[in-house]
Order: C-alpha cells, then structure tokens, then sequence
C-alpha cells in the first residue's frame, strides 16, 4: 500500500493552478473531467505520487458542496490496493462504514472506492486499485 494522491478541493482550478506550480516548481499535467462526480481536475506529480485539485463543475457536486461547508482545502486521501473489491470485502466484515460497496470508475478509468470519515478518523480516505 501506497499513497496514490491527495485531493485538494479548490474554487477554481485557474486560479489555484498556477499557486501550486510555483510552490512545486513545476507545471501541471493532464486536466480531466469526471462527469459522473461532477468534478474537473488538475495533476501535479509529486515524487511516486501525486496532488490532485478538484473543481466543481456544478453546483451539487460533492466538491461544490465540501467547499460551501469547509471552505478550500484537504478533500481526501488515497491509497492503492492490490484489489479492490477484496479490500471493500474485509473493510465491510470489519465493520468500516463505507460510502461505496463496490468498485466504481474514477479518474484516469481507475477503479476507485471511498470510506466514510466517521471510520477513518474524520479523513476522507480513497481507496484505488493498483495497475
């Protein structure tokens, strides 16, 4: 197990972008919409893993509404797994209150899953699956 990224939700990608690549001394990647979750982001590679910023693209995505409540900031962190669906399985009988039971697509087609903060310390942990 590793960690893949951390998420960083953010109110616009075109001003919080060119923050983080002068604080990274580097540009950002690839940018991706996820229209299933509402979401557009911008990757920096950071050593074996990776910073993501999240924009909302509408109003009742889940980072629109993180943002409304919080403010910018920390959204979640992820960890890869061997397996997901057999992670999802052990974390279910171990009693881990789960946001996704199953496997789902996230971005760059990766099979992803969330855990509930309130299992997890308050932290929004993703799990993904690894390549």
């Amino acid at each position: 197990m590793k960690i893949h990224h951390i998420g960083i939700a953010v109110e616009s990608l075109k001003t919080a972008v060119p923050v983080f690549e002068k604080l990274l001394g580097r540009t950002a990647g690839s940018e991706e919409v996820v229209e299933d979750q509402r979401v557009r982001i911008a990757t920096f590679a950071v050593g074996e893993s990776r910073i993501e910023l999240l924009e909302a693209t509408s109003t009742d995505s889940p980072i629109a509404r993180f943002v409304a409540r919080r403010g910018q900031g920390l959204h979640h962190l992820t960890l890869t797994v061997p397996n997901l669906k057999t992670a999802l399985e052990k974390l279910k009988r171990d009693g881990v209150r789960l946001i996704d039971r199953d496997p789902r697509l996230g971005a760059g087609k990766e099979l992803i899953a969330f855990i509930h903060p309130s299992s997890t310390a308050g932290v929004l942990i993703e799990l993904v699956e690894e390549r």
